[in-house]
């Protein structure tokens, strides 16, 4: 039996512990009433990790994990921010109301216990 090496496997530690990280965030935001309209939605510009109605209204959220809720936050940059607002113009030219749907900007930070942190209209 073939052994993985040590950083292949801790990246894809990291991958399914980010897609659990956004399976919770996700069912948080149901659980509130706010239904999950996409997930890792990809476009021209980046990916989105959530999408979220909100009335007729969307939220684009970010998700980050890691052992801390500072550490995950260190880890949303501009650079980052740039490529979501690309990818939400994007998306939002398929909404009926387009550029003009309203929406907001969150970032959920969830540390190493699984303990979560959702900042609302973090871009701001």
């Amino acid at each position: 039996m073939a052994r993985r090496p040590a950083k292949r496997l801790q990246g894809e530690l990291a991958y399914h512990s980010g897609l659990a990280a956004e399976e919770a965030v996700a069912r948080h935001y149901c659980a509130r009433g706010l239904p999950v309209a996409d997930q890792r939605w990809r476009g021209r510009g980046g990916e989105i990790d959530l999408i979220v109605h909100d009335g007729e209204g969307l939220i684009f959220v970010e998700v980050k994990k890691s052992s801390t809720f500072d550490r995950a936050a260190e880890r949303v940059t501009q650079r980052q921010i740039n490529r979501i607002y690309a990818a939400a113009g994007e998306y939002l030219g398929k909404m009926p109301k387009g550029q003009l749907t309203d929406v907001r900007f969150d970032v959920a930070l969830v540390d190493g216990t699984g303990a979560m942190k959702i900042l609302e209209n973090a871009f701001i």
